[in-house]
């Protein structure tokens, strides 16, 4: 199949994008790396009639370094997330999900305000934003809004996002000196979208977990964070901690879907087994910094 006609724009800024999508609103669609939106295209699962180019807009591509914070463009591709030591350093959970999204050629094309505004509930990076409580920045007719990562993902495909605004940027905080984070993710091969995926991230002083983190994905319509578990965490002695006990506290309110692809009763099981890694590796790395 070929994509049904549409009519093509090109702006070069936001304020130009924000100004197409007004007039065409739902019948616009934007496209950057287009991972997700052109076989919807091919299929034509998708049929806008005003597709919105945004890859010449520089101002929304690229990592920026602040005080605590770095803010990384829309238009930034997974790949540079995935080789940018700066990153790496400064927030690692996003450079190690990187690495797990799709395959090189995706990397290469996909981009970071795609897949957040996609919002696939088995994604890595809506999760990574979620579990660092990243703040999400929107190009609207009226100037920029900023929505906290919590408030971002409202159900399948679902976003804060209208259909007049632009995912512009976002901007994770820096969690500093005595952090570890960790993923861990089922999938059926290396590059399918994960069955089931935990990230977690702890900052540990003075030997107790003073700060913590556990979102997962893959068994809901959004990423879900693990408020519970957290909560036992943060307090708790980083040493002798028993991390599969915190693996069942995570995943005790979820009620993940069943599909062809696995069972809720699955998705619990190796969810707990999934926390319990990357709790553990988060803490060992933590204690080592």
């Amino acid at each position: 199949m070929k994509p049904a006609p549409f009519e093509l724009h090109v702006p070069a800024t936001t304020t130009e994008v924000v100004d197409i999508l007004a007039t065409h609103q739902d019948e616009s669609k934007v496209l950057a790396g287009g991972q997700s939106l052109v076989p919807m295209l091919a299929l034509r699962l998708a049929r806008p009639g005003v597709l919105v180019d945004i890859n010449r807009i520089r101002e929304i591509a690229g990592v920026g370094y602040g005080d605590g914070e770095v803010r990384v463009g829309a238009l930034t591709r997974h790949a540079e997330l995935e080789h940018d030591a700066g990153l790496a350093s400064q927030v690692p959970l996003l450079a190690r999900a990187a690495p797990l999204i799709g395959h090189f050629q995706i990397r290469n094309r996909g981009t970071v305000g795609g897949s957040i505004a996609h919002a696939d509930p088995s994604a890595e990076l809506p999760a990574v934003a979620l579990a660092l409580d990243a703040t999400l920045e929107v190009a609207a007719p009226g100037g920029r809004r900023r929505v906290p990562a919590s408030e971002f993902f409202e159900g399948t495909f679902v976003t804060a996002v209208q259909d007049t605004e632009l995912l512009a940027a976002v901007e994770f905080p820096v969690w500093g000196d005595g952090s570890g984070f960790a993923v861990e993710e089922m999938a059926r091969r290396h590059g399918d979208f994960a069955l089931v995926g935990a990230m977690c991230g702890v900052r540990i002083a003075n030997g107790s977990i003073a700060q913590a983190a556990i979102a997962m994905f893959g068994v809901g319509s959004t990423p879900v964070r693990c408020g519970t578990a957290e909560a036992q965490l943060v307090g708790s002695s980083a040493e002798g901690l028993d991390t599969s006990e915190i693996g069942r506290a995570a995943v005790a309110d979820l009620d993940p879907p069943t599909d062809v692809h696995a069972s809720a009763a699955y998705r619990k099981a190796v969810g707990v087994t999934l926390v319990d890694r990357a709790l553990r590796s988060a803490i060992q790395e933590a204690s080592r910094a």
